[in-house]
Formats: C-alpha cells, sequence, structure tokens
C-alpha cells in the first residue's frame, strides 16, 4: 500500500468480522495498533515516538505512514508496502483456526463504544468456520473446560503448576488472571508488559524488567521440577 495511493478522507472498507470502518483516522488507528499487538512494547514507543516527531499540522496518513515505516521498511528500500497478501511467517492464521475451534468469542460494540456500533453474527461465524476448515463452533467449550468467569474457584480445586503471565499494556490483560490463586498458581505481572513479550527470544537489548520476569518464571519452573524428583525418589 503506497500512502500516495490513498486520497480518500473516508475508506469504506470491511473487516473480517464484518465491521464497517467510516474514518480515515479509525482505520489508521487499526492499522497501528495491529502492528503493535504482534511487536514487543519497546518497538512499538518507537513508532510513538516516531509519530510524536512530526511537527503540527501534519496529517495522520503522514504520521502513521512514518510509524509503519519501521515495521514493513526497516531496510529502508521498499517503495511500496506489501500487507495484503504477505507471508504469515509467526503461523497467526493458525489463531483463525484456534477461534473457530476452541475460543469462541462474541464481541459487540455499543452505541456509546468509540468504534463504530455492531452486533455479533453467530450464524455467519458459524458459515465462515465450516468454510475455511470444516469445523463447527463450540461455543461453551471453553467455559466448559477452564471455568469461564469463575476461573479462580475451577483452577483453585483442579489446577496446579501454572502461571498467568500478564503484561499490563496487554488489552486481553484485563480478562487474565492478575493474583495468585494458589501456591503453585502464580500470576506475574508486569506494568510495561506487553502480548507474550516474555516468550520470545532474548536479545542484548531486552530491558531490566522484562530480564528479571524470564529469571523469575525460570526459577518457579525449576521449583516445579525438583520437587518433582523429589516427590519420585520419595514414592
Amino acid at each position: 500500500m503506497s500512502v500516495n495511493k490513498i486520497k480518500s478522507s473516508n475508506i469504506h472498507s470491511f473487516t473480517q468480522a464484518g465491521l464497517m470502518i467510516y474514518d480515515l483516522s479509525y482505520f489508521l488507528f487499526l492499522f497501528l495498533f495491529s502492528i503493535c499487538f504482534s511487536f514487543q512494547f519497546f518497538s512499538c514507543m518507537k513508532m510513538c515516538k516516531i509519530i510524536d516527531g512530526y511537527p503540527p499540522g501534519a496529517t495522520t496518513l503522514s504520521k502513521v505512514f512514518g510509524a509503519a515505516n519501521l515495521y514493513y521498511n526497516y531496510s529502508r528500500t521498499e517503495k511500496c508496502f506489501n500487507i495484503e497478501h504477505g507471508t504469515d511467517a509467526h503461523g497467526l492464521h493458525g489463531w483463525d483456526w484456534q477461534a473457530c475451534s476452541e475460543m469462541v468469542m462474541p464481541m459487540t460494540c455499543s452505541n456509546e463504544s468509540m468504534f463504530p456500533p455492531s452486533a455479533y453474527d453467530y450464524k455467519g461465524f458459524e458459515d465462515q468456520c465450516m468454510k475455511s476448515y470444516g469445523v463447527k463452533p463450540r461455543p461453551h467449550w471453553i467455559t466448559t473446560e477452564y471455568g469461564g468467569s469463575r476461573i479462580e474457584q475451577v483452577l483453585k480445586r483442579s489446577g496446579g503448576n501454572i502461571i498467568f503471565s500478564n503484561g499490563m499494556q496487554d488489552p486481553w490483560s484485563r480478562g487474565s488472571v492478575l493474583k495468585n490463586i494458589s501456591s503453585s498458581i502464580i500470576a506475574l505481572v508486569t506494568e510495561k508488559g506487553a502480548h507474550h513479550v516474555d516468550f520470545r527470544s532474548a536479545t542484548k537489548d531486552d530491558l531490566d524488567w522484562l530480564v528479571e520476569q524470564r529469571r523469575q518464571e525460570v526459577e518457579i519452573i525449576q521449583d516445579w521440577i525438583e520437587q518433582y524428583n523429589t516427590d519420585l525418589k520419595q514414592a
């Protein structure tokens, strides 16, 4: 997508969820959010600094185009961004299958939201899952298996040796477990953490809090393994 090819201030388009996007600024917000969501938090912060560095009066499109350059044009050799038919190097399409088979998550927007109002069409979702994967969704499987809104009560009785790793910069953290449930079901919460940033490969640029979070996770898992081996010897 070349910035020169976008000339209209109103874009009419549909996302996969069937949501109509009217305003260019909203479209660009979603575009940038999707990049930041898959990026490490500090990389996303660099994008924000690029946007903040533009002079007063710069257009929203120019700002987001500049930020997107960090992701799509890190080699500084690209003249046009190919965002529609790129490779799935991270296996993100696997999430689409899981959303159909296990993680059915109805989402709507009311008139009070910052987003355009939208309703949830389960029949349309089911048809798309059957068409794409030959899978019929199981809307209640995840809540039956893991307890849904009562997950803490369920895990306290039947769970063990679980780390809930939460970065508060990750929008999904709102629905996670943020407090320890027991001595072996532990919540690690980091204020600056992003979406599964601690699962990514370590680099020399990792911040101190990230290094410390990984250290804690390794220490907890090592304790579990040592306890397991001790129990085997005593059995």
